[in-house]
């Protein structure tokens, strides 16, 4: 390799290191570093359970950063747990997960799969990403391989971790399927035969087993990369799949900017660094741009450009500007006109959604589902004043409605 070919991947693997999407290497990062500008390609993996039909930003920053790796020549994999999603992995959890059934995993794969093909390229032919499901080893697994797995995790490493001490605390039940879970997925590691994993900083105790499962069976080390979790730095709320919280992949163009641009201001430095590759140098400059919703805006343009191309984001930034900043009404969006000047919450939101129970319409708006004119709105008997010109309101993740005042019924 040339010398200018040397330092030329000597600064992308930096860039990578550096950015702020990795925030820990264990054992070292020192070590990862000299092993990712090595001829010998690694062996990398994420994995994650198909527990909902829906990714967020914070899902796809992970295969962002695999994609990288993958492009220096490193083998890169995408786990499927489509049996660990049916034990339920406890990390973080208060209460036993709901345990998914085969069907209902199945489905959540193929929608993840849509999902994340804007970020890797599986077509290329040259060392594509591989898609591998945990099933194909762990449903296959002999009472006495299992038993085996479990002496190398004790009960009271267990029985540290964070939500098993609130849970004993509150007398409320451990279940013994959850202190598999750890051993399950440090199990794929060993199975891949893999040199790193990608995960969470809340997966790093499972991502420790599996290293010391592959130490034991593979004889050699395993780096844990240990990746943010896109954090809301003021508020410390995370986004999540099993919550509906976050920006989500299956979104459309038009929604994911509106969803972007939804998001409060300490998360628009998150965006760009995790989930686009502006250089670190204009991140900077877009941060202290002297409207912070110019730096919105250039972020949710960013944001949606990666998933769906500059022509893409250019129009819909255009038509978020169009619809909900200047209020203009469109063809596009349906119309719903009200007769009073005046209107209960809960009466708006049924009427622009009729299939929707009482239950949901509740729930809905305790989730701070409902926005209008891009302001949350979650008190069901507040009234909404409709002026003249009309409001804009946003049901869910994708449901638009431009309200309107019926004249002609108000002059009867």
């Amino acid at each position: 390799m040339k010398k200018e070919e040397v330092f030329s991947r000597e600064r992308q693997v930096d860039q990578i290191l550096n950015r702020g999407v990795i925030v820990d290497v264990l054992p070292d990062k020192k070590s990862f570093r000299q092993r990712l500008l090595a001829n010998e390609p690694m062996k990398i993996y994420i994995g994650a359970d198909p527990t909902s039909t829906s990714l967020h930003l914070s899902h796809a920053k992970n295969y962002m950063l695999l994609e990288e790796f993958r492009k220096l020549g490193h083998h890169v994999y995408v786990l499927f747990g489509d049996f660990t999603a049916r034990i339920g992995d406890p990390t973080g959890r208060a209460s036993a997960r709901k345990q998914l059934t085969e069907k209902e995993v199945a489905q959540n794969v193929k929608s993840w799969i849509s999902q994340i093909k804007p970020l890797m390229d599986f077509d290329t032919k040259e060392n594509p990403p591989q898609i591998v499901y945990n099933s194909e080893w762990l449903s296959k697994l002999t009472m006495k391989e299992v038993i085996n797995l479990t002496s190398n995790v004790t009960v009271q490493q267990m029985l540290e971790r964070d939500m098993f001490v609130k849970r004993i605390k509150k007398d409320q039940p451990i279940f013994l399927n959850e202190f598999l879970y750890p051993i399950m997925q440090g199990y794929d590691s060993v199975a891949l035969g893999v040199d790193a994993e990608l995960c969470g900083t809340d997966q790093i105790f499972n991502a420790l087993v599996g290293r010391t499962l592959v130490k034991k069976f593979r004889q050699k080390e395993k780096f844990v990369v240990a990746v943010n979790l896109m954090e809301n730095p003021v508020t410390h709320d995370l986004m999540s799949k099993s919550r509906g919280t976050g920006v989500f992949l299956d979104s459309d163009p038009f929604n994911m900017y509106g969803s972007i641009m939804a998001q409060p201001d300490e998360m628009i430095k998150l965006f760009l660094i995790n989930n686009t590759r502006v250089p670190l140098t204009e991140v900077d400059s877009i941060l202290h741009m002297k409207n912070m919703r110019d730096a919105k805006m250039r972020a949710a343009l960013e944001v949606t450009k990666v998933f769906f191309g500059q022509e893409q984001a250019n129009k819909v930034q255009e038509k978020f500007v169009r619809l909900v900043q200047n209020k203009e009404f469109s063809e596009e969006i349906p119309q719903l006109l009200v007769n009073s000047e005046s209107i209960e919450l809960f009466d708006l939101v049924k009427r622009c959604m009729p299939e929707m129970s009482g239950g949901e319409i509740r729930r809905l708006l305790n989730q701070n589902g409902v926005k209008i004119n891009n302001s949350v709105f979650n008190d069901i008997k507040s009234s909404v004043f409709i002026p003249k010109e009309g409001l804009n309101i946003k049901i869910g993740k994708k449901k638009w409605f431009k309200i309107l005042l019926d004249n002609d019924s108000l002059h009867k």
